[in-house]
C-alpha cells in the first residue's frame, strides 16, 4: 500500500489566499493519494509589519494555529503556504524539518525563489528563478467535478433559467482598479443590454471587495432580468453558477477569478474597471488568457467559441511530485 502523503496548506485563512494553497494540494491529492491539514496563521498587531526576517513563532496571535508539528511529532512531506503572512513560517519550515519537508510557496514571495523548494508564480508576474514554475493566472480549487457536485443545490432556482445563462463575476477595488458607482451603472447597463439581446439570464455575484454603493447599483439595474444575484446569504453558489453558466463575465482586478472561469472551457469575457494605474501585470495576464483561446474584451455582445480547459493547478500540482521524486 502506497504511505500517505502528508500535506500541509497555511494561508492567513482568507478565502481567495486560501484557496490557491488548497487547490494546489487537492491537485496534488488526485495524483498521489494524500492526507491534507489546514493551518490558518495570523501575527499579533504589534509584530504584523516586522521584516521577515525578524519574525519568530512566538510573535504569533495566540488564536492562530501552530504552525509546526508538536516535539516528536511528524513533519509534513510537503509544506504548501500563500501570502505573506506565511514567509517566516515557510522559511522556519525548511529549517526546521531538517530539509525533510518540501517547501512549496504560491505567489510572487518578494524573497529570493531560491530559499523554497519550489515557488509557484503567476507568469504575469515575470518572475525568474531555477526553482519558480510559472503557471497562467492562481492555482484554484475549480474542478469540473466539484462544480458538478455544486449544481444540485442551487438546480431548483437555475434550472428553469433560460439560455443562455450568464455568470457575471464582479471584484471591487484594489490598488490597481476602482469600482465606483458610476463605472458600476455603466457595466450594469452593458450586461443587461447583452443578456436582453440574447434573451438569456443572470448568475451574478460579487467579490468582498465590492464597494457596498457600487453593488447597490447593480443590483438595482439587474434585479428585473431573469436570474439570481446572490446577496452574500447562505452558501456560496459560486461553483454552481459556473457550471451553469454559458458565459462568464470576470471583471479585470482579479487574477484568481478569471483563471478559475478560464478553467471551464466556457468563453470568458473580461470586464473594464475604472484603472488606477497601469494595468501591468493584469494586462499581462489577459493576454495569456486570450492567447490559450480563454478570453476576450466585453464588448457588449455574447459571442461563442471553444478551447481547451485551463488546467494550471494540475500542471504545478505534477512539476511538485516530479521535483520531490528528484530530490
Amino acid at each position: 500500500m502506497t504511505a500517505l502523503l502528508r500535506i500541509q496548506v497555511v494561508s492567513d485563512g482568507r478565502a481567495g489566499i486560501e484557496n490557491q494553497g488548497l487547490g494546489l494540494a487537492e491537485a496534488v491529492a488526485r495524483l498521489t493519494p494524500a492526507r491534507i491539514a489546514v493551518k490558518r496563521v495570523r501575527w499579533r498587531p504589534l509584530f504584523d509589519k516586522l521584516p521577515v526576517a525578524l519574525k519568530t513563532p512566538a510573535m504569533l496571535d495566540p488564536k492562530a494555529d501552530a504552525p509546526f508539528p508538536r516535539r516528536g511529532r511528524t513533519w509534513p512531506d510537503l509544506w504548501i503556504a500563500t501570502g505573506r503572512a506565511t514567509l517566516p513560517l515557510s522559511l522556519a519550515a525548511s529549517r526546521l524539518s531538517g530539509g525533510r519537508t518540501f517547501v512549496v510557496q504560491t505567489q510572487d514571495p518578494r524573497l529570493s525563489p531560491s530559499r523554497f523548494d519550489m515557488v509557484v508564480a503567476p507568469a504575469h508576474d515575470e518572475l525568474e528563478g531555477d526553482n519558480v514554475f510559472e503557471i497562467i493566472g492562481s492555482p484554484h480549487r475549480i474542478t469540473p467535478q466539484r462544480i458538478a457536485e455544486a449544481a444540485p443545490a442551487f438546480a431548483e432556482r437555475i434550472d428553469p433559467l433560460p439560455r443562455p445563462r450568464v455568470a457575471v463575476l464582479i471584484g471591487g477595488r484594489s490598488k490597481a482598479f476602482d469600482l465606483t458607482p458610476a463605472h458600476a451603472a455603466s457595466l450594469a447597463d452593458d450586461i443587461a443590454a447583452a443578456i436582453q439581446s440574447a434573451a438569456g439570464s443572470l448568475l451574478l455575484t460579487f467579490s468582498r471587495r465590492t464597494p457596498e454603493a457600487a453593488k447597490a447599483v447593480m443590483t438595482q439595474r439587474l434585479s428585473a432580468l431573469p436570474g439570481m444575484i446572490w446577496d452574500g446569504a447562505g452558501d456560496n453558489p459560486l461553483f454552481a453558477f459556473l457550471h451553469a453558466a454559458d458565459h462568464i463575465l470576470v471583471t479585470e482586478d482579479s487574477a484568481n477569478m478569471a483563471a478559475e472561469a478560464a478553467s471551464t472551457g466556457k468563453p470568458v469575457h473580461i470586464l473594464p474597471m475604472a484603472p488606477l494605474k497601469r494595468p501591468g501585470k493584469f494586462a499581462r495576464l489577459h493576454a495569456e488568457l486570450e492567447g490559450h483561446g480563454a478570453a476576450r474584451p466585453f464588448d457588449g455582445r455574447l459571442d461563442t467559441w471553444a478551447y481547451e480547459p485551463l488546467a494550471e493547478t494540475d500542471r504545478a500540482a505534477r512539476a511538485i511530485l516530479d521535483a520531490m521524486a528528484a530530490r
